[in-house]
């Protein structure tokens, strides 16, 4: 899929917001991607997914024996991604603020593992959950997400392979523009705090 394609997916799903809006990172932005929305159409969900896993290559995709998401946001795309590299997914979550493997999910020592995002900003997440999953038994050997917001500087310490990569500027509380300032901020996504 091309860049414009996949802007035309989440388009197509009122996903693409513009205004003031606080990312999960703390950080401010002009524009959100609501991958939740784009990802309530199982079509949708799997034509981006099969896309994705196209992006990842060979040598890697043929060593990846599970996909491991964060909770919340990253469930769906990581479940999509997992059907369409045909493996079992699971998910980490923070039940007391840490990301843990829960729910029955095991890992074998050493079983490598693709870890799936909805969207990365900075990569502490998607760090965190790489931390998780290794403290679980499992070896991250690629990452990989929906969007790359980071401008292409998240440091995930393993390949990281996006399908779109969103360059549009986060900005600290203090130091907004003046045109993004003077819009009330909207906090769009899973984490309210």
């Amino acid at each position: 899929m091309s860049e414009d394609e996949i802007l035309a997916e989440f388009r197509a799903a009122d996903a693409l917001l513009e205004g003031h809006f606080i990312l999960s990172s703390g950080l401010h932005s002009s524009r959100y991607l609501q991958c939740a929305r784009v990802l309530m159409d199982p079509a949708r969900g799997a034509r981006l997914a099969s896309a994705l896993s196209r992006l990842i290559p060979l040598e890697i995709r043929s060593r990846i024996e599970a996909v491991v998401s964060p909770a919340m946001g990253g469930i769906i795309a990581g479940h999509e991604l997992a059907r369409a590299l045909g493996l079992e997914a699971m998910f980490v979550e923070r039940p007391s603020g840490t990301f843990e493997l829960r729910r029955g999910f095991r890992l074998a020592p050493g079983q490598k593992v693709l870890l799936v995002e909805d969207v990365v900003t900075t990569g502490l997440s998607s760090r965190e959950a790489i931390k998780a999953i290794a403290e679980a038994g499992g070896e991250v050997i690629a990452a990989a997400s929906l969007v790359d917001r980071s401008n292409g500087t998240a440091d995930l310490g393993v390949p990281f392979f996006p399908l779109l990569r969103l360059d549009v500027p986060p900005y600290e509380a203090d130091a907004l523009p003046p045109e993004l300032a003077a819009i009330p901020a909207e906090k769009p996504g899973s984490r309210k705090a």
